[in-house]
């Protein structure tokens, strides 16, 4: 396939400075897919989402808060380089998929770790979908057919760390149900005559399986069996403070039990992050973040069928879910 034109896409005349960081566009989550000709579907990927740039004398790979993550994907920043393109910005998500092709968050979060595990750094791939930036030019005023248009010729084809997500015009019902079906977490829904614009639109809409989201945690319950975690303990954001949404008591191995448990009675504290009073509750250091699958929120602000997925460092604060900038969660807590 042929390489995108170095020519400057349509209304450019001279050269952009290229961003230190752009904002990312993000999805809101709806019901069901939207309809029409003007609407392109691209499989939900379950990992990181970051924005990989290339510079003339360095490529760096900024997380979604804005964190230079780069020495953590040494092996996408070494085929970041080899696109051959001297500047460059590509929008995506880095993943680990298992055996049936699937993303896993799980499996992300251990081939990043600290600690010895089964999986390899080596093993994330790195789902391009957007093109922000290309040689000088600033793409995020062309609508997305354009951006798409100059993307596919770069990453296309290519089945390294870099790849390309792959984007279908369908209908979106049966799409989503075929999704599901294979056990994704959901689909994604791009306008493809918008362009590129930070924070959450009704351009581009997400459409889960099940819903998925990141809470503090803030405490746990002892299981019945001694030296295992029974509950965590989770809460959202809600402005520059933090509310108790509820707890999770599945999604854990045993081994992985009594991992957590021992991690956390390490951050003990006397006094906990939130209103909260609960006989044989062990409240923490609100520092470490849950990923968190659940059906919805009950009529008094509590996570339904909550499921453990994950854990990392509260490092990078703008993946928590924050009750008071969204309409995805329950109504604002008082």
């Amino acid at each position: 396939m042929a390489r995108a034109s170095s020519k400057p896409p349509r209304g450019t005349s001279s050269p952009d400075p290229m961003p230190e960081r752009i904002d990312p566009c993000l999805a809101v989550l709806v019901d069901k897919p939207p309809k029409g000709p003007d609407w392109a579907f691209e499989v939900k990927w379950d990992g990181y989402r970051l924005a990989v740039h290339v510079e003339p004398d360095r490529v760096r790979i900024i997380t979604r808060g804005g964190y230079d993550w780069t020495p953590r994907f040494p092996s996408i920043a070494a085929e970041a380089r080899q696109l051959g393109y001297e500047t460059l910005i590509l929008d995506g998500e880095a993943v680990v998929l298992d055996d049936q092709g699937r993303s896993d968050f799980g499996m992300l979060q251990r081939a990043l770790g600290k600690r010895p595990s089964l999986h390899d750094p080596r093993e994330i791939i790195f789902f391009a979908f957007d093109l922000l930036y290309v040689d000088g030019w600033d793409l995020r005023r062309l609508p997305l057919r354009e951006r798409r248009w100059l993307l596919d010729p770069i990453v296309a084809g290519r089945a390294g760390a870099i790849r390309l997500s792959e984007e279908v015009q369908a209908d979106g019902d049966e799409f989503f149900r075929v999704a599901c079906e294979h056990g994704l977490e959901g689909i994604i829904a791009k306008h493809i005559e918008k362009p590129y614009r930070p924070g959450r639109g009704e351009w581009w809409q997400k459409i889960t399986c099940k819903r998925r989201d990141s809470f503090v945690i803030v405490g746990f319950e002892p299981s019945t069996v001694p030296g295992h975690l029974g509950r965590l303990l989770l809460a959202a954001r809600q402005g520059n403070d933090l509310v108790y949404v509820g707890g999770c008591g599945t999604g854990w191995s045993h081994d992985l039990s009594r991992e957590l448990r021992k991690l956390l009675e390490g951050m003990a504290t006397k006094t906990p992050a939130v209103a909260l009073k609960r006989k044989g509750a062990v409240f923490v250091e609100p520092v470490l973040v849950a990923e968190v699958e659940y059906r919805a929120w009950t009529d008094d602000g509590k996570l339904r069928h909550a499921s453990f997925k994950g854990i990392r460092e509260r490092e990078d604060e703008a993946g928590v879910f924050d009750i008071s900038k969204t309409v995805e969660g329950p109504t604002p807590l008082d």
